[in-house]
């Protein structure tokens, strides 16, 4: 669990961004200025919570903590205080309603009324989702396999010639509980059972259902709450599953029996409170695999599928800083680490591909197979019958590929990936997100991933591993552009032709570029190097419409999110061309501490946290500098861990942006870390450092934002959401920093800080793809009122 793309310009190539514009101590006249043409006359002042004295001493350093007294969420003053800051914001925002509603409207016209993914073969069956007209959520359907073969199947499926099951309605739960949140889904091996996770309040506290297929009722609901990971026995009779701590830490696996009406068994409990503990099966279904995994080593045990009572086997004992997963592939275990290896000693500590005897005496001799090629890291496989698939990075770009299996027994030594003659899936573009889909088929040649990136709306390709050819099935309908704005609109609007034009993208193999459904000839998007104060180049991806962009003048934002080594989302979404074409410019920077291979994460996280804040402001600064958003008109947004970046920035760089977004922000960092019984907070000593220890809790008070805020200064304005029922980041960390900002800063400038709570859901919020709009509009709109 988480918190939550060319050319240098020469000029900073010799000149550190971070001397082209400095923070300011006072209050600035041009900022109160902008600040209070925000206002309106009849707006009242901003809420004040009440103060409680509390004092926090650790190393020798004392301070003060008013607002500690939000923590307690029973407090019924807390409840009251976000009550009356919603109702603020909404007063804040009541001049924009009229572009609330307009944005919404514009986003919602862009949701095609039902919404279906191409159907997925698993044995038999071909299992599909989609989402009714009208309604927010899908429904998980599927289909009995015909027997005359793929096509015929996929020709019955979009003509509804076959019968069709719903096994799980999320609109149904939705409409009971008024929340819903699956968390896993599972179909046991003899597709007669479906055992899902549901969290009906946004706490992401997850209750185990297990539903008949054949029936269709529910036969079992577990007593234990806090359910994450599930899997199913080989004999689709026993399902294991792990349940939580008090601090939201996997830690403990069980067995169910179906049918039984005796107490679910322990199979495995994980007693370090630095590990969570993960449990699947390998593709073959052979093999059930525990994971209990720091943020930075781990530890496999693997049972029989068929023998579950027939005991652990341990495979290799956790050593600090190596990390381990396998598979299993007739009679091998594979094994995707960076544990020491004489074959590694050039990719500094990267993945590479081992593999042992699926024997138990036999598990810890691991011998290395397949090594990176040169400036390309692995991130993960997938295994199948003939083919093993590898996730890679090349310079910082995805990459998949295939080599056929099996390997030979008498491999003499490891070999690169291209020696294997390996197939690397065809892209549109360096720029693409990707992401696997289910792939649950062992026996299957075709692996499915969706593409995507912010020029090329979703795309489902499936990729004939043993015919090196692939099929693009299905691109994501956007409802609104036209053949004058843009020239590959023909190959989108196929989406909303007829069921028979549907088909035809079924089965039709793309051979050329233009047939991605590239709106690159509507919109710019170029990746650029930015050169951080260590000479570091963060990649920099950028994207503007080519009509409505403004050299110099546009307005922009810019995304972030360094943590976890997770990769900064830039997959295709339609609610931005409401700002793109307004004329807004939307910039992504991958800095340090996320995305990449090993280095690049490791190179943002504890005593190396500054780095992700110092590449922000960069590139923020590049923007400017290079006329793509005008000095006046930067905004930048952090979600989650995110947000953390963007208030560090905020400290550090008061003038650089003039509105910020701040969503579920984990601000308060310094005081939750040192508080080892909130949820997360150890698993967050290896990103973030652990305060107890003194030179980590210095580090960390350097750019904790709760404890930064400049006194005096001219903050922009920010909105900063929160949910009540988050259990990521508490609620209390968003309305402690705008309480602060507000007592400490300009008064002027800080009546444009606004707190919005989601006094309903979780981290995520509601979910519904309705309601997705309507939040996107608000946020949008108090960007744009800024400008």
């Amino acid at each position: 669990m988480l918190r939550t793309k060319t050319l240098v310009s020469p000029s900073l190539r010799t000149l550190s961004p971070l001397v082209l514009l400095s923070s300011s101590s006072t209050y600035s006249s041009s900022s109160c200025n902008k600040a209070r043409a925000l206002l309106s006359p009849s707006l009242r002042s901003p809420p004040t919570p009440k103060k409680i004295p509390f004092t926090v001493a650790t190393h020798g350093r004392t301070w003060d903590d008013p607002y500690h007294w939000m923590r307690n969420t029973d407090d019924p003053d807390l409840r009251d205080h976000l009550d009356r800051e919603n109702a603020y914001a909404d007063a804040f925002m009541a001049e924009a309603c009229g572009l609330r509603r307009q944005l919404a409207a514009e986003m919602r016209a862009r949701v095609p009324a039902t919404v279906a993914t191409p159907p997925e073969r698993w044995g038999p069956w071909l299992y599909y989702q989609y989402i009714p007209e009208g309604k927010e959520y899908p429904i998980l359907c599927r289909k009995f396999s015909h027997p005359d073969g793929l096509v015929k199947t996929l020709l019955g499926y979009m003509h509804r010639f076959s019968k069709e099951e719903v096994l799980l309605d999320w609109n149904e739960i939705a409409e009971q509980f008024g929340y819903v949140h699956i968390g896993t889904c599972r179909i046991s091996p003899d597709h007669k059972f479906l055992a899902y996770t549901l969290d009906t309040s946004g706490s992401e506290v997850f209750a185990l259902q297990v539903k008949d297929l054949q029936t269709k009722h529910i036969i079992s609901s577990s007593e234990n709450q806090n359910v994450v990971s599930l899997t199913w026995a080989g004999d689709s009779g026993s399902l294991l599953y792990t349940i939580c701590d008090e601090t939201q830490r996997p830690y403990k696996v069980l067995c169910k029996i179906l049918g039984s009406d005796n107490a679910d068994d322990p199979i495995f409990t994980e007693h370090d409170l630095n590990y969570c503990v993960d449990i699947t099966s390998t593709k073959d279904s052979k093999y059930i695999t525990i994971n209990s995994n720091s943020r930075t080593s781990s530890e496999v045990y693997v049972l029989n599928s068929t023998n579950i009572r027939g005991g652990l086997w341990p495979v290799r004992k956790r050593m600090s800083g190596v990390q381990y997963f396998l598979e299993h592939h007739y009679g091998f275990f594979y094994i995707l680490t960076n544990a020491p290896s004489e074959n590694m000693v050039s990719t500094s500590g990267g993945y590479y591909l081992a593999r042992c005897r699926a024997e138990k005496s036999l598990l810890d001799k691991w011998q290395a197979v397949v090594l990176p090629d040169q400036d390309t890291t692995f991130q993960d496989m997938d295994m199948f019958h003939g083919n093993l698939v590898l996730f890679l990075q090349k310079k910082g770009l995805p990459l998949f590929c295939s080599i056929d299996m099996p390997i030979v027994d008498n491999i003499e030594g490891p070999r690169k990936v291209k020696d294997f003659n390996a197939w690397v899936f065809p892209l549109p573009s360096s720029l693409c997100n990707i992401t696997p889909g289910s792939n649950n088929d062992f026996l299957s040649s075709v692996y499915r991933v969706v593409v995507s990136s912010p020029v090329i709306p979703d795309l489902t390709v499936d990729y004939d591993m043993e015919q090196q050819v692939f099929t693009i099935l299905h691109q994501e309908e956007v409802m609104g552009l036209t053949d004058q704005n843009n020239a590959n609109s023909h190959s989108l609007n196929l989406q909303s032709n007829c069921l028979s034009s549907q088909s035809y993208q079924f089965l039709h193999n793309i051979e050329d570029s233009q047939s991605w459904g590239d709106l690159s000839e509507s919109y710019f998007c170029e990746r650029r190097e930015v050169i951080s104060h260590d000479g570091f180049s963060v990649p920099l991806t950028i994207l503007f419409s080519r009509e409505a962009y403004c050299d110099g003048e546009s307005p922009g934002i810019l995304h972030g999110y360094g943590a976890y080594g997770e990769v900064l989302d830039k997959s295709w979404c339609s609610d931005r061309i409401s700002l793109l074409a307004r004329g807004w410019v939307l910039a992504y920077a991958d800095v340090r501490g996320g995305g990449g291979d090993v280095s690049v994460h490791r190179a943002g996280t504890k005593e190396n946290k500054l780095n992700s804040i110092y590449d922000f402001a960069a590139c923020g600064m590049y923007l400017v500098a290079e006329g793509f958003i005008r000095k006046d008109r930067l905004c930048a947004i952090g979600c989650s861990a995110g947000g953390l970046l963007v208030g560090a920035v905020i400290n550090m760089y008061n003038n650089l942006f003039s509105a910020a977004i701040l969503k579920v922000p984990f601000l308060d960092i310094c005081n939750t870390l040192l508080d080892p019984s909130l949820p997360l907070t150890v698993l967050d000593y290896d990103e973030f450092g652990d305060p107890r220890n003194k030179s980590e809790f210095e580090a960390i008070c350097d750019y904790s934002p709760y404890d930064n805020i400049s006194p005096r200064a001219c903050y922009p304005s920010m909105l900063v959401t929160a949910s009540f029922h988050d259990s990521r980041v508490g609620v209390w960390e968003a309305a402690k920093w705008v309480a602060k900002v507000r007592e400490m800063t300009c008064p002027s400038c800080s009546r444009s800080v606004i707190l919005r709570t989601n006094m309903h859901g979780g981290h995520f919020g509601e979910g519904g793809r309705f309601s997705h709009c309507d939040d996107a509009a608000f946020e949008y709109a108090f960007l744009i009122k800024g400008q």
